[in-house]
Parts: structure tokens; sequence; C-alpha cells
């Protein structure tokens, strides 16, 4: 099994996956989703969390060896950040969705020095605005962002399109299609669900993937 297909699996066994066409999730972006990944569900389970770590890191080493620094996204990419940092023997630290309105008004969490070359640790992309907001929040700071490592993709061409946009270098460690095929392969889900998922990333404005009643 390739890295890809066994975080997949590990995604699948710990049911950190949610597929709900009958009554879709709403993301932060509004966007209406069939499914869910919640990958919070990570930090819970000793087997899935090791693999995912220790895979962020390989990712970190693999296509960025000149990281000086592990950078979180708030919330969800911050404990993956400290983990996979101490795999990798580099500091850490996270940036805030907003800056605080008491003390010293940090938005970065963390020392961060001008110049610095910094590895972002991201849970998931989707249209990619979190993300977005993460990497511009540390440029504006002075640091020399290398790029991301995120745990999941949905793959979806407007966040695929938005990080290009801000030349921004992402390495998933597994994706949608990934995790479909194994989903089906376990029975995990059904085919026409599958299908229906697909559907959706590829246009989610089309909502014809809805179905009336759960299967």
């Amino acid at each position: 099994m390739n890295s890809s297909r066994e975080i997949a699996s590990q995604l699948l066994r710990i049911k950190a996956v949610f597929l709900r066409p009958w009554e879709p999730f709403t993301w932060a972006s509004g966007i209406k989703s069939p499914i869910y990944c919640d990958n919070r569900l990570i930090l819970t389970d000793v087997q899935a969390r090791n693999v995912v770590e220790n895979a962020i890191a390989s990712a970190v080493r693999e296509f960025f060896p000149e990281a000086e620094c592990l950078m979180g996204t708030s919330t969800a990419g911050i404990a993956h950040a400290a983990l996979a940092a101490g795999i990798l023997s580099l500091p850490m630290g996270y940036v805030r969705s907003s800056a605080k309105d008491h003390g010293r008004q940090n938005k970065i969490e963390g020392r961060l020095e001008p110049g610095t070359k910094v590895v972002v640790i991201e849970d998931l992309i989707s249209t990619g605005g979190s993300v977005i907001e993460t990497v511009e929040a540390l440029r504006e700071a002075g640091a020399v962002v290398l790029g991301v490592v995120s745990i999941f993709t949905y793959g979806m061409q407007k966040g695929l399109d938005a990080l290009a946009a801000h030349s921004i270098e992402n390495h998933s460690l597994t994706c949608l299609d990934e995790l479909l095929e194994e989903a089906a392969a376990s029975q995990y889900i059904k085919e026409n669900d599958k299908a229906r998922v697909i559907a959706f990333r590829n246009n989610p404005s089309d909502e014809r993937w809805i179905s009336a009643t759960e299967a």
C-alpha cells in the first residue's frame, strides 16, 4: 500500500470520514458538501497519529529540506505542527485566524525572525482560504514560506487555482480520489455515493448530487 493510500485507510479506520448526501454539511466557506473529513480524530488514535505525523515529517524532509520552522494553522494544524516538529527537531509556532484583542495582540504565536524558512502545516484544504491567510500573515512578518504540507485535500479546482495565484506549493499526504478508492474497496461507501462525491468535487455549485433520503 502506498503512503497516500495508507493515510486514507487510517482516516477510514478511525471513522474520520462522514458521508451524508441526504443532509449536506456546510463548510466554513458556505459550500454545501456531501462529505466531511474530521482530521482532529487522528489525535485520539495512537496508530493513526503515528502514521500521519511521521508522514508529515517525511514530506517536510523530502519537499522542503531547508525548513527551519513549522507553523500550524489555527486551530486544526497546531497539534500536527507540534508533533511533526518534535520528530524533526525543529521549532514551531502557529498563526491565529485573527490577532488577539489583548496582551501583545499577536497573530503569530512563537518566535519568528525575519528570513526564517517556514513550512505551514494544515489539516485539510478545500477552497484554500484559511491556509492562504496563514501564508500571507507569515510573509508579512518577513518569513520565507517554502510551502505547505497538508494531511488531506479535496482537490477542488477553486482551491488549486487559489494556491497557484498566491504562489503556494502544497503537498498533501492523501487526497479525495485516494480516499474514495479505498472507501469503495473496503465497502465503507457505495459506488453511487462515490459518484456523488466526485460530482460535488468537480462542480460544487451543482447540487444535483443531494439525495432525498438516507441510502
